[in-house]
């Protein structure tokens, strides 16, 4: 499987394209990570935005897409910017027919460092660790992405594993 991670931004967009393990047991692989900065200004902007996620679809054929859910701001400029990007991401994922998980940020902490209240600097040391890059992927919104990815491939394992039929517990 191969998963396509976006953390929503307005003038920054984090993106990140991981291969689930090829053996059960490793560690996923990075293709790629970065940012989109779409130019312009309003509509424009988004409009820019929503080109660049279907041009990251059409190079990286992704199997499915992990986008970080929105979460209350004290900032309401911020919070309706970062929702209008949300949605003209969701519809080039939609529009694409890709599945669509949408997960908090607390969730991806805690399901990548094992604690929900990490910094960005522990979520950058642990994403480096646990791909084995040499360093973290920058900007951070790229590491915000790949954190995305890695979240849905566990929870994906996981799922799996309960389809896959694990026996029930008692006698």
């Amino acid at each position: 499987m191969r998963v396509l991670g976006i953390d929503p931004g307005i003038a920054t967009c984090g993106y990140a394209v991981v291969d689930e393990p090829p053996t059960p047991g490793r560690e996923p692989v990075l293709a790629t990570c970065g940012a989109l900065r779409p130019e312009g200004a309003g509509p424009l902007r988004l409009a820019a935005l929503f080109d660049g996620i279907r041009g990251l679809i059409g190079a990286h054929a992704p199997d499915a897409t992990a986008v970080e859910r929105l979460y209350h701001n004290r900032n309401v400029r911020t919070a309706t910017e970062v929702g209008q990007a949300r949605g003209v991401i969701l519809l080039a994922l939609v529009q694409a027919g890709l599945p669509v998980a949408e997960y908090t940020p607390t969730e991806v902490k805690l399901a990548v460092t094992g604690f929900g209240g990490a910094d960005k600097a522990q979520m950058r040391r642990v994403v480096a660790a646990r791909l084995r890059l040499m360093r973290p992927p920058r900007p951070d919104d790229a590491a915000d992405a790949v954190g995305l990815c890695l979240c849905h491939l566990q929870g994906e394992g996981m799922r799996r594993l309960l389809e896959g039929g694990v026996p029930a517990a008692g006698p």
